[in-house]
């Protein structure tokens, strides 16, 4: 992978109003991340967003406001990973941490693992699988420091995914829309009963037209052994 999108004249001012400092090596991987993620789709629906330069705002940035959250981590989990955002930005800006990709459609999953592999990002790893299996496994449950989740449904659908990854002490973040307020209240059963803790909530993009809000819940106590549920019931029958 050779062929890199240029960033658009913003993104470093930008960067720099986020507090983050981009090695010139981490600025060129994202953009072969861009240009091979939007020639990519051109095949295959991996995003919604074709122009470029809304590519370096939604995948990127976003992505990289996640990163003061992750101060700490070690071992972090993407579910739902689909084009890679945010755990390849992730993973290409912080990689002393070591980022697993989850996505369930073989062709995603399949242009994660070649995209990871052309970047080479040893410190990711790119799983083919459903959330609810996975997470039954001893090696992923409640064994990651952090999940992070976009765009994977509303908040009592996400919470089961997600949460039984995440480690007692370790937290979800999950970036969000504006719908956050009423889905954090059809929540409240799904946080008791998968163990979570305090709830925060901090601006991603506050400038953008469309912006995020990053959702961060703590992990307080260890999520019951039936959670998550069989492959398709947490969407069919939320908690």
């Amino acid at each position: 992978m050779t062929q890199a999108l240029t960033p658009p004249a913003d993104f470093q001012s930008r960067c720099a109003d986020l507090g983050l400092d981009l090695a010139p090596t981490a600025i060129t991987q994202l953009g072969q991340y861009l240009h091979q993620l939007l020639e990519t789709n051109r095949k295959f629906n991996l995003t919604a967003i074709r122009d470029p330069t809304d590519a370096w705002h939604r995948h990127i940035l976003e992505s990289l406001t996640l990163l003061p959250h992750l101060a700490d981590a070690k071992h972090v989990i993407d579910i739902g990973s689909g084009g890679g955002a945010p755990g390849l930005p992730l993973a290409i800006a912080r990689p002393d941490i070591h980022i697993t990709l989850v996505e369930a459609t073989g062709k995603k999953a399949r242009f994660l693992t070649d995209t990871a592999a052309a970047l080479d990002l040893p410190n990711t790893t790119v799983l083919a699988d459903r959330a609810e299996t996975l997470a039954q496994a001893s090696d992923h449950r409640e064994q990651h420091d952090v999940a992070l989740a976009r765009a994977v449904g509303p908040m009592r659908v996400l919470l089961e995914l997600t949460l039984p990854f995440v480690r007692v002490g370790g937290r979800l973040l999950a970036l969000k829309g504006e719908t956050i307020e009423s889905e954090l209240r059809d929540a409240g059963d799904a946080l008791m009963i998968l163990g979570a803790g305090d709830i925060g909530f901090h601006d991603a993009l506050p400038d953008s037209d469309d912006p995020a809000v990053i959702v961060q819940v703590a992990k307080d106590r260890p999520t019951p052994p039936e959670f998550p549920r069989r492959p398709g019931i947490p969407k069919q029958d939320p908690l």
